[in-house]
């Protein structure tokens, strides 16, 4: 398996985590910028991690249907997943939750009915679904957006965060030293390999 590269969000994720008054967490942006990735490194620091896909396990969509009771639904997600749900010990993360609108929703009841347990919701293209219900949900849900790895945020997962402040700092006055040029030049394909934007 890739090593898993540190990102900005991994920082605001543990603060989350600490929040008495964390509220479910929605994670926004397009496909392949590492939202799922960021999520199941920040799960290793529970005891129990439970992730639903929606586009590859469709059928547990069954589970979000009819009347909204978040604990029954996250005792069926543990039965079926085998995974205890316990609150302040387990992260329950709903990946591609673009695919079952009724997970969306039952987000805001997790607040209300729940509000112990870790919740993270992660989808793309979620701009359309989430249209219909803003104006119910505003206030009980946090969203995040992320976007692709910056090449500087590359730079400090390689322990290189003192080339990313020479580099802010350079100029036309104050040039960067030719080695230090060529040391960000071949970082930079480094960058573009792994498929920075």
């Amino acid at each position: 398996t890739m090593r898993y590269l540190q990102r900005n969000i991994d920082k605001f994720l543990q603060a989350w985590k600490q929040d008495t008054d964390r509220r479910p967490l929605l994670i926004r942006g397009a496909r392949q910028v590492g939202k799922s990735c960021a999520v199941r490194h920040f799960g290793a620091s529970f005891e129990y991690f439970l992730e639903v896909n929606f586009e590859r396990d469709a059928d547990v969509a069954d589970f979000f249907a009819g009347n909204v009771n978040v604990r029954d639904i996250s005792e069926k997600l543990s039965l079926y997943y085998g995974v205890p749900v316990e609150a302040g010990k387990t992260l329950l993360f709903l990946d591609e939750i673009q695919s079952c609108p009724k997970a969306l929703h039952s987000l805001w009841f997790f607040r209300e009915d729940y509000p112990k347990l870790h919740v993270i919701a992660a989808g793309s293209l979620l701009e359309f679904a989430l249209k219909d219900i803003r104006s119910y949900g505003v206030g009980r849900i946090s969203s995040l957006f992320v976007y692709p790895m910056s090449f500087d945020e590359f730079l400090d997962a390689q322990n290189l965060g003192g080339l990313v402040k020479m580099k802010r700092e350079s100029s036309e006055q104050k040039p960067l030293m030719e080695l230090f040029h060529q040391k960000l030049v071949e970082q930079f394909r480094q960058y573009m390999l792994i498929g920075g934007m």
